[in-house]
């Protein structure tokens, strides 16, 4: 079912059994880019709740499942299973595996990597910019990366390029400033390990 004021653009392949809730816009292109160059796909049995924008270029697995207000850019890799709740955003060229919960107003910004099931809980903000607001933000982009079946609680920041080893716990506002080892539990400010 597609919301009749839903708006879909050129060159997106919706899958079968798709729910499109009212207001969204699906497949629209980059400030001034073609929407030609562009192949938007989201698999089978997706809900996209009301409000949602996804660019155009992800290519998104079945059983997709956003929140209301969820803001996804272009060209990023989503795997099956996944749910991305309301208002959170995914920046571009992000790869997002099989089975990832990614809770309300999360911030996952560009080159960022979120393997097989791992958990991201409200609030959480990744970041990757070292450098920010320099001549050469853009050139050094370092994305994070939370391996699979790592849990990050809520209200944590990860800095530039740390990686969160898989199951992994980051504890609820903890600041994360260096790689998490697989298996362990992190919290505090800066975390530390427990």
């Amino acid at each position: 079912m597609i919301s009749s004021n839903a708006i879909i653009y050129p060159n997106t392949k919706l899958g079968k059994n798709c729910i499109v809730e009212d207001f969204c816009i699906i497949g629209i292109p980059p400030v001034g880019q073609d929407p030609k160059n562009y192949e938007t796909i989201i698999g089978d049995n997706a809900v996209i709740r009301s409000h949602t924008v996804i660019y155009a270029g992800n290519i998104i697995g079945k059983n997709f499942k956003t929140g209301n207000k969820t803001n996804i850019r272009e060209g990023n890799q989503i795997g099956d299973n996944v749910s991305i709740g309301t208002l959170s955003v995914v920046e571009h060229h992000v790869t997002i595996g099989n089975g990832v919960r990614v809770h309300t107003q999360a911030f996952i910004p560009e080159y960022c990597i979120l393997e097989d099931g791992c958990w991201i809980g409200p609030n959480v903000v990744l970041t990757n910019a070292k450098y920010p607001n320099t001549p050469m933000t853009k050139q050094n982009l370092k994305g994070v990366v939370i391996d699979k079946n790592a849990v990050i609680g809520a209200n944590a920041t990860i800095l530039p390029g740390v990686i969160v080893g898989a199951s992994a716990i980051v504890g609820a506002g903890a600041v994360v400033t260096k790689n998490v080892d697989p298996k362990t539990t992190v919290a505090g400010n800066p975390a530390k390990c427990l």
